[in-house]
């Protein structure tokens, strides 16, 4: 039964789940934290840090540059590589983790798990990320979003919980999407719907365009077809969904805003990866 978990580095969502789950009892040992007030239980090294871990939790994402893990509450470096060499027979839970990583991990006892990867975390999280795509809409125009043109590109998880709020706020929301399918149920909830291979006509329609498809959909023929005026918000990871060099030459108002469950709602973002970390233990235990 998993009892000690062994946590290293991370943001201010991991310094948080922290104290939720020695709440619920777990044993929690902490590297590369030392700068976080709340925590109590700081060790001087990995090794001493995983000694007695069941499970060995890292930051999400693991690593912002591919060669150190994520520490900002930590003056220490850890590099990833480091880290890999010392959890040999652990169980090994992160966010993002690139193929790289799992390259390295390959021939290594160690057990990999992407947190991000799990169904639950995505739909939860797209709550985050909705609430500050709109409020960086709200601070970033000088319009009221309510009565506003509203674009949100790709109907997923994010398209989908970010069209609803919109729509609850007054804006007048229209949605892109490829699939027949996506086009029929975007109709339904009595948004626009908008099919890819047509984006272009409808482009100057915009005051805000709020982009979730992880692939370059705004390129520069299409972003010359919007307002000057116009917002545009990428929620998208890299490279993102629009051509940022076109976009500065264009001078089109701009912001690329990445991992926003962390940065608008970390605890609520933590409480949502307790719930999902609570479910994944319980399915390593019964395995």
């Amino acid at each position: 039964m998993i009892k000690n978990i062994a946590v290293i580095g991370g943001d201010l969502r991991i310094v948080k789940l922290v104290e939720m789950l020695e709440k619920e009892n777990y044993v929690i040992s902490t590297y590369g934290l030392e700068n976080a007030k709340d925590i109590t239980t700081k060790c001087n090294s990995i090794e001493e840090c995983i000694k007695d871990a069941d499970i060995v939790l890292g930051p999400l994402p693991l690593s912002s540059n591919g060669e150190y893990i994520n520490t900002p509450f930590s003056e220490n470096k850890i590099a990833i590589d480091d880290l890999l060499n010392n959890i040999e027979g652990k169980t090994f839970i992160a966010g993002s983790i690139k193929q790289e990583v799992y390259d390295k991990i390959n021939g290594k006892n160690i057990t990999v798990f992407d947190i991000v990867k799990r169904e639950e975390l995505a739909v939860l999280n797209a709550i985050s990320t909705a609430e500050g795509a709109i409020q960086i809409a709200i601070n970033e125009t000088p319009r009221n979003v309510h009565g506003n043109n509203v674009l949100v590109l790709g109907f997923g998880r994010i398209g989908k919980v970010l069209s609803k709020m919109l729509d609850g706020i007054g804006a007048k929301v229209a949605c892109e999407a490829r699939k027949t399918t996506d086009l029929a149920w975007i109709k339904a909830y009595g948004y626009e719907p908008i099919n890819l291979i047509e984006l272009k006509e409808h482009l100057h329609k915009f005051d805000i365009i709020i982009n979730t498809i992880p692939y370059i959909v705004l390129t520069k023929e299409m972003l010359q077809e919007v307002k000057e005026d116009a917002l545009i918000i990428d929620l998208a990871s890299n490279p993102g969904g629009v051509d940022r060099n076109a976009i500065k030459e264009l001078g089109i108002k701009f912001n690329w805003a990445l991992s926003l469950p962390g940065k608008v709602a970390p605890i609520t973002s933590a409480e949502f990866m307790k719930e999902t970390l609570l479910n994944m233990f319980k399915e390593i235990d019964n395995n």
